[in-house]
């Protein structure tokens, strides 16, 4: 009997030392599948939007948009979903899907509400939401309002934020903390100005080409005394839409607008950080979660990524996106108290692949372009089908990200698919000869469209052979097969010549050109309108020139640029001043 309690301890403290210590975006959910508008000849589709997480009860809570339910997490990395439709108390065959919800804390109540522009809307409230245990908290909110959001303040009092249009403002109103009634009518909180500010421009490429720029999402922070108001813009289907920040000394303004976007994701695997929500972990550190888009199925196809943020010593809010769909370390992990993420580089940007299978045009290389928008897909969902990748010499790797795609996925079914999974072994070689097992999850019980998984420890490899078992549904296809580690080579060098000109008749936009740097398969740029605070990045792939539209044409600008490959990366340039 004491031999088997030994075995029982060593296994126990084996799983607690093989707690993952990193997490990759995009968040790896049981996304629901959810086509809007309804359209069946854009092929289902995963798709969530508009988050927001609380941290109760020292638990986290994750709303958003068409789930029919929710999740929480102990951790930020395992999440549970909880299925619930919120039926109207006196109309119990109506439910009011949370588009867009609203999410506060009251005391020792959550309350909950989706989006609505009538008077006959219920919001919900629980002391015990991990049972999903909810009752009415106000039968029909006299208020209504789409896209809307809470605000608690330190003193008690209540505030709730609504907007989302490409005409009027964002709104803001004191309820009462009983019954949540207005006091007063709302107030004007901003209008965007993108005759300013570049990156409020509507379009892909932030070129107005027929429609005004859409504010949404609001959500509201305290640190320190001051208030800031967060927004989403310009449009969430593109890869510029981002949260803006205003800032003010009262939950109801006046706010000044910051110049750069709070949260902005150009570039990399997969872009867009709009309409998320702030909040605080177990240890204190702001996370900032919000929607990324992929808009390939459908517009309105999207995902969520969740980012570390914080404020410096002058208050600034910053929010960091820099490799932000590289490994980050979780609140849990000890690295995190010095570094937001490990050094892993990606290893196989644009490598060798060999594949089992192909349809159509979903060609292989598409599996490794760093594009969530491209895929490659077998011609079948059958167990047995595989795609290899050549990292091109021996690598320390670290971790590996499978990022499924939809094709050919069943479609009679809508909504929320509880009950399905992924199934799957990963090998590793050396000469592409003898194989070992990475990692099994061949009987894997979980939904898993972008599982992420950090080994226990790091192994030597030149060949990975990812072979399904099970596909929940449709064929076997892959957005984005990452490996994660260190080639083992020498870094890139530093870029020689870097230049920003800024445009003379639109001070919005500049044109970016710099020498490749040796070794080089992608660069990232930072800037910001200080110096010491490059808070916004992007990250260019395979090309020495970008075409950058996203400025305050009322400020001056600071700009560096570093290069990256599977080694490691570069010393910055030297930080130039646009004026």
């Amino acid at each position: 009997m004491r031999k088997y309690l030994v075995l029982i301890l060593l296994f126990s403290s084996f799983c607690s030392f093989a707690q993952q210590k990193t997490y990759c975006n995009p968040m790896n959910l049981d996304y629901g599948y959810t086509p809007i508008p309804n359209f069946s000849e854009w092929g289902r589709h995963r798709a969530t939007a508009d988050p927001v997480i609380v941290n109760y009860k020292n638990d986290y809570y994750l709303f958003s948009t068409n789930q029919w339910g929710y999740w929480w997490s102990p951790d930020l990395l395992n999440w549970n979903f909880i299925s619930r439709k919120f039926l109207r108390p006196w109309n119990g065959d109506v439910y009011d899907e949370l588009c867009a919800p609203a999410v506060g804390i009251l005391g020792d109540t959550m309350i909950v509400m989706g989006s609505t522009y009538t008077d006959n809307f219920t919001i919900w409230m629980s002391t015990d939401p991990k049972s999903n245990n909810w009752k009415p908290l106000v039968d029909s909110f006299s208020l209504g309002g789409w896209d809307p959001s809470f605000f608690t303040d330190d003193d008690g009092r209540v505030y709730m934020y609504n907007g989302s249009s490409n005409r009027f403002p964002m709104y803001g109103i004191e309820l009462t903390r009983n019954g949540l009634k207005p006091i007063g009518t709302r107030k004007e909180m901003y209008l965007l100005e993108p005759w300013r500010y570049g990156w409020q421009r509507f379009g892909e490429h932030l070129d107005n080409t027929f429609l005004d720029p859409f504010i949404e999402g609001s959500h509201m922070t305290r640190h320190n005394g001051k208030y800031y108001l967060q927004y989403g813009a310009p449009g969430t289907e593109f890869s510029g839409y981002a949260d803006g920040l205003l800032v003010g000394d009262h939950p109801l303004g006046p706010f000044q607008a910051q110049s750069d976007p709070l949260s902005y994701k150009l570039g990399g695997f997969v872009r867009g950080a709009g309409h998320g929500a702030t909040f605080r972990d177990n240890d204190q550190n702001y996370w900032h979660v919000s929607t990324m888009v992929i808009s390939v199925k459908n517009t309105f196809e999207r995902r969520l990524g969740l980012w570390p943020t914080g404020f410096d010593h002058d208050g600034v809010m910053w929010c960091n996106t820099a490799y932000g769909d590289y490994p980050t370390y979780l609140p849990s992990a000890p690295e995190r108290k010095t570094a937001l993420q490990p050094r892993w580089m990606l290893l196989n940007y644009q490598k060798p692949v060999q594949v089992s299978s192909t349809l159509g045009g979903y060609l292989p290389n598409n599996a490794v372009d760093e594009n969530i928008k491209t895929y490659w897909s077998a011609t079948s969902g059958n167990k047995g089908e595989w795609i290899q990748t050549d990292l091109g010499n021996v690598s320390v790797v670290n971790a590996v990200q499978i990022n499924y795609a939809d094709q050919d996925v069943d479609q009679d079914r809508l909504g929320k698919r509880t009950g399905q999974y992924h199934r799957y072994i990963l090998y590793y070689s050396a000469d592409g000869k003898k194989w070992k097992i990475l990692v099994d999850k061949s009987k894997n019980t979980t939904d898993v469209p972008h599982d992420y998984v950090e080994l226990p420890e790091p192994v030597e490899a030149r060949y990975l052979k990812l072979e399904n078992i099970h596909m929940p549904t449709g064929k076997f296809a892959i957005s984005g097969f990452r490996v994660f580690g260190n080639g083992k080579g020498a870094k890139p060098e530093k870029v020689k010549q870097f230049m920003v000109l800024r445009t003379e008749k639109d001070k919005r936009s500049a044109f970016i050109k710099w020498s490749p740097a040796e070794g080089a398969y992608a660069y990232t740029i930072y800037y910001g309108t200080h110096p010491d605070k490059l808070y916004n990045s992007v990250m260019v792939h395979s090309n020495n020139e970008y075409w950058f539209k996203s400025m305050d044409s009322r400020k001056a600008y600071y700009f560096t640029i570093e290069a990256v490959n599977e080694n490691g990366i570069s010393d910055p340039y030297e930080i130039l001043k646009v004026e």
